[in-house]
């Protein structure tokens, strides 16, 4: 038997007054607090872990949801967001929305782009 299934079976052993002595003591040794002592008995010690941070996005996806009504506006520009496009490709991006424009930038030249694109006439998602 490893050492988890050990662990496993002695922390479903315990009472529920034993469980919530051990919630307790590991919020005391780790420094949090567990949602409800029950859990630590009934999810092996997952419920006392130290919650993970939530991580801020860093990286945005602009979407191009619809082109609109003016898509020679919202081709143009798309060509001066995206200069390795060429008029083919642009018009093909436009005209099969939805697509991606631009992938893993930041939030200010997402918000840049989506303001541009949207006062040419396009729908457009940040994601």
């Amino acid at each position: 038997m490893s050492k988890l299934e050990q662990l496993v079976a002695d922390l479903s052993a315990l009472t529920v007054l034993e469980a919530a002595e051990l919630s307790k003591l590991l919020e005391d040794k780790w420094g949090v607090s567990a949602a409800a002592p029950v859990a630590v008995a009934a999810a092996g010690g997952a419920a006392a872990a130290p919650a993970e941070a939530v991580e801020e996005q860093t990286e945005f996806t602009v979407v191009l949801v619809d082109g609109g009504d003016k898509k020679i506006n919202v081709i143009k520009e798309i060509r001066g967001i995206r200069a390795d496009l060429g008029l083919k490709e642009a018009k093909d991006l436009v005209e099969g929305a939805p697509q991606p424009v631009k992938e893993n930038i930041s939030k200010q030249e997402a918000a840049d782009i989506k303001s541009k694109l949207e006062a040419a006439g396009a729908k457009v998602e940040v994601k």
